[in-house]
């Protein structure tokens, strides 16, 4: 496929995927770059939802059907948890991108230990999902994956990944 092309059935409407451990600058990236493109979506926003991977999957369609762009704002560790919106995506014909946040453990538990309130997770879920989380490929059914890192300077580098998994 040359640049610029979309594969057949998939339209200008896009759901980008941040994959990463909590307090790994998914959000932060999300408020930086895909803010003025993308609808945040985020089971972070119903606490006390009691079916929240069925709402989130509800407002995703809905987001989709208005012909909106969906940026998915959760840890996001595996393909139990993604392969759900990637068959959203594609009923609605949506390109699928992934953000991969690589874990840096001692950071995320340090930039987590300086929130306040709800927004500090507990470092045991922390833990538990550095063991669960995965580096998306595109054979997982993305279409493009990038890697995301700060860049020392309050931003980003998000650089392009091929499938060799460098």
């Amino acid at each position: 496929m040359t640049p610029g092309t979309r594969p057949a059935g998939v339209t200008g409407r896009e759901v980008a995927v941040l994959v990463g451990l909590q307090a790994s600058g998914k959000s932060t990236f999300y408020r930086q770059r895909l803010a003025a493109t993308h609808v945040h979506v985020s089971k972070d926003n119903w606490p006390n939802a009691r079916h929240r991977q069925r709402r989130q999957l509800r407002v995703i369609a809905e987001t989709l059907g208005e012909g909106r762009n969906v940026a998915v704002d959760n840890t996001n560790p595996s393909p139990e948890e993604w392969g759900p919106l990637i068959v959203a995506a594609r009923e609605h014909g949506a390109r699928m991108v992934a953000y991969w946040f690589p874990p840096d453990l001692t950071a995320s538990l340090e930039r987590n230990a300086r929130r306040t309130g709800r927004a500090r997770v507990p470092e045991v879920g922390i833990l538990a999902t550095v063991e669960r989380l995965r580096r998306p490929r595109p054979q997982d059914g993305f279409d493009a994956v990038h890697t995301v890192t700060f860049d020392g300077r309050g931003g980003f580098t998000v650089r392009d990944e091929d499938d060799h998994g460098r």
